[in-house]
């Protein structure tokens, strides 16, 4: 079990975020359902109770994964490998339609380089709905960011996938391991 701790009792967790359906909301004005800006922290953060944990929250893109390509991915390479120089877990949030491929890039380009846990994690529905799986697996993937060793992972619905081994069941509307 990994452990990073400061004053002996708070974990210390990068999240990153980067749009997807988890951070879509509605426009009143247009009546769009769009990613604009990161709403994670006034909607997850901010009423969680976290007093064991310390985050530091980056905000690197806004963007339906469906539009993301292997130069936003790279943009995302950056910031993980600046990250990392931290020695603590990175917890990223994605767009759940390209993340298994987003993670796989992630892996392949840092290969034996990777000495900290990094999980991806997203949401089937926007945050901002009623029975949005947002805060369950943000929370979830942060429990896991404290657990897990070396590697890339997916944190999703009450599982943990290794990264590569695991796909979107869109029937389903979940991860599932292949």
């Amino acid at each position: 079990m990994r452990e990073v701790f400061v004053n002996n009792n708070t974990q210390k967790v990068i999240i990153i975020t980067t749009g997807g359906t988890i951070e879509k909301t509605y426009s009143e004005f247009d009546g769009s359902l769009m990613n604009r800006e990161s709403i994670i922290n006034e909607q997850i953060f901010k009423k969680l109770r976290l007093p064991h944990t310390q985050l530091e929250i980056f905000s690197i893109l806004s963007k339906d994964s469906l539009e993301m390509n292997d130069d936003d991915r790279d943009f995302l390479l950056t910031s993980i490998k600046h990250h990392m120089q931290k020695d603590i877990p990175i917890v990223i949030l994605h767009g759940t339609d390209t993340m298994q491929h987003s993670a796989e890039f992630v892996l392949e380009r840092l290969g034996d380089k990777i000495d900290i846990p990094i999980i991806f994690t997203g949401a089937m529905r926007p945050l901002g709905f009623f029975d949005s799986d947002a805060r369950q697996n943000v929370t979830e993937a942060l429990m896991a960011a404290g657990l897990l060793g070396d590697g890339v992972y997916i944190a999703f619905h009450s599982r943990v996938y290794n990264v590569p081994g695991c796909r979107k069941n869109k029937e389903k509307r979940t991860f599932e391991k292949i």
